[in-house]
């Protein structure tokens, strides 16, 4: 099943941390869900997985602006479910719109806020202050190779192939600690559900 709607008075620590950061209940939401449905289809849940994957994409379609690489997510996991349903028609369709959206995802990383991580030392808060145009740049670069990759991966699963590309299963190790546009910017490109990968 789904988890019910969140709220700061559930003694959610990580919805708290989000909302202080500025993001919004529905940010949280979607990346939840879009977790939960992965869960469930690697669990052979496939409707479990598709209640997961409307509710987040109702929470796109109200909350998101357009631009949101979110979006594209939303509608290939939307396609992936028809495509295990047998509406290959529909599914093309969706995989279709969710690659032409994915089209603005570097426009999307050139536009996002990046935070400032938290370091073990002060040499490492000193390093940064110093160089947080470069760091900006520089994890700017690496976002834009998780979009490149996710644009083959978008490519593969329109049709009917695996990607080439780990999806679901990096996110858990890339999924970054604090709440700004990378962490949007890395569920959009990995929260995509999929056959795994070969290694």
């Amino acid at each position: 099943m789904c988890a019910q709607p969140i709220s700061a008075s559930d003694g959610d620590a990580e919805l708290a941390a989000a909302l202080r950061a500025g993001w919004r209940r529905a940010d949280l939401a979607w990346e939840r869900l879009q977790e939960q449905g992965n869960v469930h289809l690697i669990a052979g849940e496939t409707a479990d997985a598709t209640r997961c994957f409307r509710r987040a994409g109702w929470i796109a379609v109200f909350r998101f602006r357009r631009g949101d690489p979110r979006h594209a997510t939303t509608l290939a996991n939307l396609a992936y479910i028809d495509h295990l349903a047998g509406r290959e028609a529909r599914a093309k369709r969706r995989y279709a719109k969710a690659k032409r959206l994915w089209q603005g995802a570097n426009e999307f990383i050139q536009a996002m806020a990046i935070s400032r991580r938290a370091r073990s030392s002060l040499f490492h808060l000193r390093m940064e202050a110093r160089h947080w145009t470069t760091y900006q740049e520089n994890t700017r670069k690496r976002l834009s190779v998780f979009a490149a990759e996710t644009e083959g991966a978008l490519n593969a699963l329109s049709e009917k192939r695996a990607p080439d590309y780990r999806l679901f299963e990096r996110w858990r190790a890339e999924k970054p600690p604090v709440f700004d546009g990378t962490r949007k910017l890395l569920a959009a490109c990995l929260l995509i559900a999929a056959p795994i990968a070969p290694e």
